[in-house]
């Protein structure tokens, strides 16, 4: 679920099930905030883990970028429990196996089946 601006209040956006969506909503001119679930794991043992993305586009002026810091925080009394915070500005930081990969890392003891 995104969360996004309208004039100066934040208001619900959309909501889906495929990442790929989210990502086409963080143009270079928009601010928005976005609640999401990733499936972690491996074949013994399947978690889902939630991350809190705060996207700020490059074409952002500075005071917007300002206020979208403050605003994070009436976010955070709605979406209250997530693995992990990022504040992305960059495209290249919202591929999912990037995202997919800090979740592990924040996740504590990696027990994937791993190679000697």
């Amino acid at each position: 679920v995104t969360f996004k601006y309208d004039g100066s209040t934040i208001v619900p956006g959309e909501q889906g099930a495929e990442y790929q969506h989210f990502i086409q909503q963080c143009t270079d001119d928009v601010r928005l905030f976005a609640f999401v679930r990733f499936t972690t794991g491996d074949a013994m043992s399947k978690r889902s883990k939630f991350a809190l993305i705060t996207w700020i586009g490059e074409n952002v002026s500075g005071l917007q970028r300002a206020k979208t810091g403050t605003d994070k925080t009436l976010v955070k009394e709605v979406v209250q429990n997530f693995a992990k915070e990022f504040v992305i500005s960059d495209r290249k930081e919202l591929e999912e196996d990037f995202i997919k990969n800090e979740l592990k890392k924040a996740g504590g003891a990696n027990y994937d089946a791993q190679t000697e």
